[in-house]
């Protein structure tokens, strides 16, 4: 276990590392959801209960990221792309590949499984939220799969963005390889959006830290600035 793995298993015959950042995001989301969301809607119930849901919740996230991965690895795989390992980050995950896709179809559709799969729990969370209120199982459950329901469509639509190195820019690479017939090319144009989609996303950070909404404002700043070193560096590497 690496010195930054917090957490190491297999699933599916694939190897997951948690880092030890996600104690920091974890903590931050049972803050947010107790203090917030859970403590608005469970207002009433016994003080401990928005807390208790609150860590349901953020092992949901955890659970939804790491299905996210896991449609990206298991597409992979399918397509004869080699998968080192998962590692579910502060704020996302990262699927390793033996190598590059081999031609832009595969690199599009290995792209749009992540997305794919959010979009796929949001729709069953919506349906078990209709069973939920059908057999009469509480406010508490019910407001667990609303919030469900809710991130994983937010981490579906986010990562069909077409800025690097969110899936939605691997999925802007894939179209301009098969136009341009050159993967480094591809590779920097799409990376040049996603730096111009960070600084804006910074910037929008930046304006909520002034109007006091600390948490969202922070979530940005650091999301945007984590995407910026990360397209900055893929442009980098595949410069002329």
């Amino acid at each position: 276990m690496g010195g930054n793995t917090l957490l190491q298993f297999r699933m599916l015959g694939f190897d997951i590392r948690l880092d030890t950042s996600w104690i920091f995001i974890a903590g931050l989301i049972v803050w947010t959801l107790g203090n917030g969301y859970f403590g608005q809607i469970l207002r009433g119930y016994p003080p401990f209960l928005p807390w208790l849901f609150a860590v349901v919740g953020a092992l949901g996230f955890f659970v939804s990221i790491l299905i996210h991965e896991l449609g990206h690895a298991a597409t992979a795989r399918k397509l004869g792309i080699p998968v080192r390992g998962v590692t579910l980050l502060m704020f996302g995950g990262i699927t390793e590949f033996g190598h590059n896709p081999r031609t832009p179809k595969h690199d599009f559709l290995v792209a749009a499984a992540g997305p794919f799969m959010n979009f796929l729990l949001g729709f069953l969370f919506i349906g078990l939220g209709g069973l939920a209120r059908s057999f009469a199982l509480g406010e508490p459950i019910i407001a667990v799969l609303h919030y469900l329901v809710f991130i994983n469509f937010i981490l579906a639509i986010f990562n069909i963005i077409p800025a690097f190195p969110l899936d939605g820019g691997r999925i802007l690479r894939s179209i301009l390889w098969k136009g341009t017939k050159n993967y480094g090319k591809a590779t920097r144009w799409a990376a040049k959006v996603g730096m111009v989609f960070s600084v804006l996303l910074m910037v929008y950070g930046g304006w909520e830290l002034l109007n006091k909404n600390y948490i969202s404002g922070l979530w940005l700043f650091f999301i945007a600035s984590m995407m910026f070193n990360s397209a900055k560096q893929a442009a980098q590497h595949y410069r002329k």
